[in-house]
């Protein structure tokens, strides 16, 4: 059993470098010639001379926020993707709404990698706890399970005594999905005194997870716990190893951490948005702002990969928060708000710790407050439509005009990470 996934992993850093920056005239005009979203937001520019970071650096951002809206304009991909529909393997329809596009071939996400890193290996059993439905978070981990000669359960998400019954007759090595499903799982099997401790793998995504949750899943004898990060459009952007210091970058991206609303790359360790270059030919995404927080960490990881490391995820750039493994956007806080013309104002609160993720709608009433039967009625009524548009469940709070600051903050993200 190899200790790394490939010789890419351990290439010296100026190698990497050199080679990344000799491909990006391909990429600008691969993007340029074949997709016309890309062509009109490139125009001008002359692919020959994108050679460096610098060079980089002068081409705008393409805002994950700003997909929506040029996908309505171009559908169903903006103009972005360099083949017909009918070409792709699969497609998907993320929260946002928003489509993306699998490209064919083995492991297209290019997910393997931290599978590998967590210590799967082939032969071995994954259970696949994402959702696979209209979403690409499963067909990630499937792909990369499968490249690397893994079976996978597709268990996708829900039914918890079930899950329960196939780790207990299967014995999967591996368990893929969000942290608060996971904890479900295990906190169900002890209540039931069910043992399950074949477990022995987590590799987790869409949630933080809190050290004090990681450790928790060590107590429950789940001995290697590890995170992957990346997005619907990209794939695999980074992934932890058993060291256990920062998530290192994959090998066929360009990551840039930029000011928050700007395109200027900010000093390592400062924190910023996240931006990086895909030199994926189906879906070429070229200063591609996923609006996610890090900073680049100092050094090397002890594992032995040479390639840039990152904090993590340390919040959103924008108001746009992830709630249960679910995006949820400011547009949609507004949607609700506007079905409803008794309200002056509405503020979604997300509290919550180890991946114990509550929402509370927090309602400031226009005029005087209705009578108690009303009340509950609307609350009600908001309910149902917090639900209809997020997906996800959430409380209410109806309070009094003025309750809510005039700070122009939709999204407010309270909870606590220690």
């Amino acid at each position: 059993m190899t200790d790394h996934f490939d010789s890419l992993e351990t290439r010296p850093a100026e190698a990497r470098e050199g080679a990344l920056m000799a491909r990006l005239p391909w990429l600008v005009e691969h993007a340029q010639k074949n997709a016309p979203g890309w062509a009109k937001r490139l125009a001008g520019v002359d692919a020959r001379e994108i050679a460096s970071r610098k060079a980089l650096a002068q081409l705008p951002v393409l805002r994950k926020s700003d997909l929506k809206g040029l996908q309505q304009a171009d559908p169903p991909f903006g103009g972005f993707v360099t083949v017909a529909p009918g070409r792709l393997s699969r497609l998907f329809l993320s929260p946002g709404p928003i489509f993306d596009a699998e490209g064919t071939g083995d492991d297209p996400w290019r997910a393997a990698r931290a599978l590998h890193a967590a210590g799967i290996r082939a032969g071995h059993v994954v259970q696949n706890c994402f959702g696979y439905h209209l979403t690409p978070g499963a067909w990630m981990i499937d792909g990369a399970a499968r490249r690397i000669g893994c079976a996978v359960i597709p268990a996708g998400v829900g039914q918890i005594e079930q899950q329960i019954e196939i780790i207990r007759a299967l014995a999967p090595d591996a368990y893929a999905g969000t942290p608060s499903f996971l904890r479900m799982i295990v906190e169900k099997a002890r209540e039931a005194s069910l043992d399950i401790s074949n477990l022995k793998r987590a590799l987790l995504a869409a949630e933080a997870l809190p050290p004090s949750l990681r450790d928790w899943f060590r107590e429950q004898g789940i001995d290697t716990v590890l995170q992957w990060y990346g997005t619907a459009d990209v794939g695999l952007i980074a992934y932890e190893s058993t060291a256990m210091e920062g998530m290192i970058l994959d090998e066929e991206l360009i990551l840039e951490i930029v000011r928050p609303g700007t395109g200027e790359p900010v000093s390592d360790g400062e924190v910023g948005e996240i931006v990086v270059t895909s030199f994926n030919p189906v879906y070429p995404l070229i200063r591609f702002g996923t609006g996610d927080l890090s900073a680049v960490l100092p050094g090397i990881s002890p594992c032995g990969r040479t390639n840039v490391r990152i904090r993590g995820w340390l919040g959103r750039a924008d108001q746009t928060t992830k709630v249960r493994g679910m995006f949820v956007h400011p547009e949609q806080v507004a949607e609700v708000a506007k079905r409803f013309p008794q309200l002056r104002r509405a503020r979604l609160v997300v509290e919550g710790e180890r991946a114990d993720d509550r929402m509370t709608l927090k309602c400031e009433l226009d005029g005087d407050a209705p009578a108690a039967e009303a009340r509950v009625a609307l609350a009600a009524q908001l309910a149902d439509a917090l639900r209809e548009v997020t997906k996800l469940r959430g409380e209410i709070e109806l309070v009094a005009p003025g309750a809510l600051p005039n700070d122009g903050k939709v999204i407010e993200d309270a909870r606590k990470y220690d």
